[in-house]
């Protein structure tokens, strides 16, 4: 799970020990593996914008010890050239690879347009992709279709982003991902690849075994101190 703060902060904590606070454009990824109980709230007075993405993990890796990985804002690798700015959250453009590691392969970029200034990217051929756009108007594709704010565009397997920004400029994200090709099922926070893994995921919630031996205990002393 990938939570990135676009606007104001959040705390975040788990049973763990893991805790910190995110502010604007600082960075938090967190695998949650054989299964981790955390929260996260706003830390900032006024409205907080944030975006938050889950990715699957392969059958082979779900059952790994959760990990976290945090980068301030500062330490996000990033790149200009030629009236585009691309943040590299995960994955790697213009030559810039981002220190963040994905147990399952993801594209993760943040680009910002100067008015008029075009990007043309190449995608993995046998990958998904998809574009979030955050600010601003922005043409897609050979047809140039205009897009606002806040929608979001699907591409192709294996097309090129071509993207030019309109005269406000445009900010969105490119994020894309390899096809595990496997069966998915999903059950309130859990996510599994049978309905068998889900029913034994939960008895582990309710028994605090497999890796859920601290959630009780943490939850009890969260609700005492809130």
């Amino acid at each position: 799970v990938s939570t990135q703060s676009t606007g104001g902060a959040f705390t975040h904590e788990d049973f763990v020990g893991h805790k910190g606070t995110i502010n604007t454009g600082d960075l938090q990824w967190m695998t949650a593996g054989r299964g981790i109980v955390h929260s996260e709230l706003p830390a900032s007075k006024g409205v907080s914008r944030g975006l938050q993405l889950w990715v699957n993990l392969a059958a082979k890796d779900k059952m790994c010890e959760p990990k976290y990985q945090e980068l301030l804002a500062k330490d996000i690798p990033e790149t200009t050239k030629d009236g585009v700015k691309v943040k590299v959250i995960a994955g790697e453009a213009f030559g810039v690879r981002s220190p963040v590691y994905t147990r399952t392969p993801t594209s993760y970029l943040h680009f910002t347009l100067e008015p008029g200034a075009s990007l043309n990217q190449p995608t993995e051929p046998d990958w998904n992709f998809f574009v979030y756009t955050l600010q601003g108007r922005a043409l897609f594709g050979p047809k140039q279709r205009a897009v606002e704010a806040h929608h979001t565009v699907v591409f192709e397997r294996g097309d090129l982003l071509q993207i030019k920004a309109l005269e406000e400029g445009a900010s969105f994200v490119v994020i894309g991902g390899k096809p595990l090709n496997e069966p998915v099922v999903q059950y309130g926070p859990f996510v599994m690849n049978t309905r068998e893994q889900i029913q034994e995921a939960f008895i582990d919630f309710q028994l605090g075994r497999n890796g859920f031996e601290k959630a009780a205990q943490w939850m009890r002393e969260r609700e005492g101190r809130d």
